[in-house]
């Protein structure tokens, strides 16, 4: 993905966005609960999810700017942890973003991807929503698109996560 420096108001979007994602609809409820979650290493996960987001950026095929946050660690229950990368695009028309969710629409299912949300979210706004699965269940995305509204440039919110993952020091034999 490009880089480029994040404005204080896409911050408190993204933000936003990542707190919305997991306290409300959780993205997708995978595996969260699961005292089985396989161990994994941290840093691998969130390459992983950062590889992911790359796939998705590419599928919508967009010329636009996007903010660049990385992927970060976060609880699940007990010591799991997910990774989360929430990411934007912004610099283009609602009707590119539009489009932009088009493709996505297409092509996750296509990709192997199993939609479970298409529609508005649960917000005031009701932005157009899409909550997909990853063929393999280790990977979630959730996409918003934020209309232009109220003098705030229209934009595309994507967060990538992973699956719950158990670190390497708890672990049992």
């Amino acid at each position: 993905m490009s880089k480029f420096s994040m404005t204080s108001k896409m911050r408190n979007a993204v933000v936003g966005m990542v707190i919305i994602c997991s306290i409300i609809s959780g993205c997708s409820d995978m595996n969260e609960n699961d005292g089985d979650a396989p161990v994994r290493v941290s840093s691998e996960v969130q390459d992983e999810v950062e590889g992911v987001s790359s796939s998705i950026l590419n599928m919508l095929s967009l010329r636009a700017k996007t903010t660049e946050a990385g992927a970060m660690i976060t609880s699940c229950e007990g010591e799991n942890y997910r990774a989360h990368h929430p990411w934007s695009i912004y610099g283009a028309s609602s009707e590119e973003l539009g489009n932009a969710m088009g493709k996505l629409r297409s092509q996750l299912p296509a990709k192997g991807w199993e939609i479970v949300k298409d529609g508005p979210d649960d917000t005031q706004a009701r932005n157009a929503q899409i909550i997909a699965d990853s063929p393999d269940g280790d990977f979630s995305l959730d996409a918003r698109l934020h209309e232009e509204r109220n003098g705030n440039p229209a934009q595309l919110e994507v967060t990538v996560q992973s699956a719950c993952f158990r670190p390497e020091s708890t672990a049992t034999s």
